[in-house]
């Protein structure tokens, strides 16, 4: 298996202050760039939480090879 590195970012802020969301972008050693969708959960603490951990759980869904 490959060493990986899982790239991230969080924030809360509140709701009704956010007027966008867009795309991260991260570079490769070899100069190539790449691009991050960034995701936003609204809700509760305990719904963010919970959204948040099935999130994570479906995103290592895609990978069942590591």
């Amino acid at each position: 298996m490959a060493n990986l590195a899982l790239v991230y970012g969080m924030r809360l802020i509140p709701a009704e202050e956010l007027g966008s969301v867009e795309e991260a972008t991260f570079h490769f050693k070899d100069g190539r760039e790449g691009r991050i969708s960034m995701h936003l959960i609204q809700g509760s603490k305990e719904q963010i939480e919970k959204q948040f951990r099935a999130s994570v759980a479906a995103f290592f869904e895609l990978y069942p090879e590591i």
